[in-house]
């Protein structure tokens, strides 16, 4: 168990000091970014997650698409649903295990991947951060959401 050191209480209920508001806000601006960017796509944000785990490695699990997602079938399955009546990806039966459903993209979907392939430089950009920064950002931010997922 962690021993957390002392602190000065009325302090941490300003909003401006609370890491969750910090987090909160940072996420807003960050998908807002990104929106215009994937609109150009025909994406919403959720569904470029699931983009970026396809183009990474094709034909996965549900399964795990959501445990690398953080997300619950409950969510996952009906944005899946929706990528597969817009074209971008075929959902079928895994033939060795019929309880397990498999992803694979469609054509439309691989063919988005060259168009996608700038958007990453974009948000790097309008992030007005240096390479090194964001890294350390990205490392300390999954650190913090193991950590928190593991209390």
């Amino acid at each position: 168990m962690t021993i957390c050191p002392p602190v000065n209480a009325s302090l941490l209920l300003q909003l401006d000091r609370q890491l969750c508001f910090a987090l909160y806000s940072a996420s807003l601006a960050m998908t807002k970014t990104y929106k215009p960017l994937l609109d150009q796509l025909g994406l919403t944000y959720p569904q470029y997650l699931v983009m970026l785990v396809l183009w990474e490695q094709d034909d996965r699990a549900v399964k795990e698409i959501g445990e690398l997602l953080h997300l619950d079938s409950g969510t996952l399955t009906p944005l899946l649903k929706r990528m597969e009546a817009a074209g971008l990806v075929h959902r079928q039966r895994d033939s060795k295990d019929e309880r397990s459903v498999r992803i694979r993209l469609s054509d439309d979907g691989r063919a988005l991947h060259e168009r996608a392939a700038e958007i990453p430089l974009q948000i790097f950009c309008a992030s007005g951060l240096q390479p090194e920064q964001l890294e350390n950002l990205r490392v300390a931010l999954n650190q913090l959401r193991d950590q928190l997922s593991a209390a």
